[in-house]
């Protein structure tokens, strides 16, 4: 595994971009790459293979708070890489070097404090602002976006969101931007990308194998001229009846394990 200086990098100022595909479990994303339904996010993670972590959350909500908390999932083994951001810690602990260190409640504070610009495209209902609990991460960022069809019920809602992305992304180019955006196809309702009302391991799968065109239009157009971190993962994964659980908010692990790939490009 290729370590990466987020420290350095994120320091002199470099793009990144963010992407959670909401509710995506590992083992789908695992699948469908294995099987050559998502040829573009083969070329764009390192090796062609996702890494299994295990998220923080359970939904969105918690799991996003503790993102931007400096929480990323993490590997299932004792020894762990860098964390690529942290709020500064006490005192009494030490941080690794390489490790993006900012004085500031949330990384997208901390984030500003170095000049960028953060964007969120929502995607789920959480980044809606439809209700006040709905504010809550949308209200963390420089500016935020959400319309209806940037949300699952819409078949074709990573397109929408990717080609508002590249246009805000395209917009302004005067500071660094910390680019988000929450991918919602991949969470339920998703039975449409099958022809069927009923939400599956098989749907979430073909969600993923619709996205996965869109997403890499989203990275190739944001770094063919310019330098970007880019993190890739999901917030949490969905039960569909494994051991009598469906849905997500509980420990099981086709919700603690999720897809994770990050990189320089």
């Amino acid at each position: 595994m290729t370590v990466i200086d987020a420290a350095t990098i994120i320091g002199s100022g470099t793009n990144i971009l963010f992407v959670t595909l909401d509710s995506l479990r590992y083992d789908v994303a695992r699948a469908t790459m294995h099987a050559g339904q998502t040829p573009r996010l083969a070329g764009i993670v390192p090796g062609g293979q996702w890494e299994e972590r295990r998220t923080p959350g359970t939904f969105t909500l918690p799991a996003h708070m503790a993102f931007f908390s400096g929480f990323l999932p993490k590997l299932p083994q004792p020894q762990q890489p860098p964390r690529l951001w942290e709020c500064r810690p006490p005192a009494f602990k030490t941080v690794d070097p390489r490790t993006f260190v900012f004085d500031a409640p949330n990384l997208l504070v901390g984030l500003g404090q170095h000049g960028y610009r953060t964007v969120c495209i929502g995607g789920v209902t959480y980044f809606s602002r439809e209700t006040p609990l709905g504010s809550v991460l949308p209200d963390m960022f420089d500016e935020d976006f959400w319309r209806p069809e940037f949300c699952s019920p819409e078949p074709d809602s990573t397109r929408y969101q990717v080609e508002h992305a590249l246009d805000v992304a395209g917009a302004r180019a005067d500071r660094p931007l910390f680019l988000f955006v929450n991918v919602s196809a991949t969470h339920v309702p998703h039975g449409h990308y099958l022809g069927d009302s009923s939400d599956s391991w098989q749907s979430q799968a073909a969600a993923l194998a619709y996205a996965d065109e869109h997403l890499g239009d989203l990275v190739d157009g944001l770094t063919s001229d310019r330098r970007w971190l880019v993190v890739l993962c999901a917030d949490h994964g969905d039960a569909f009846g494994e051991d009598g659980y469906h849905g997500r908010g509980i420990i099981h692990p086709t919700v603690t394990n999720v897809p994770f790939a990050r990189m320089v490009v």
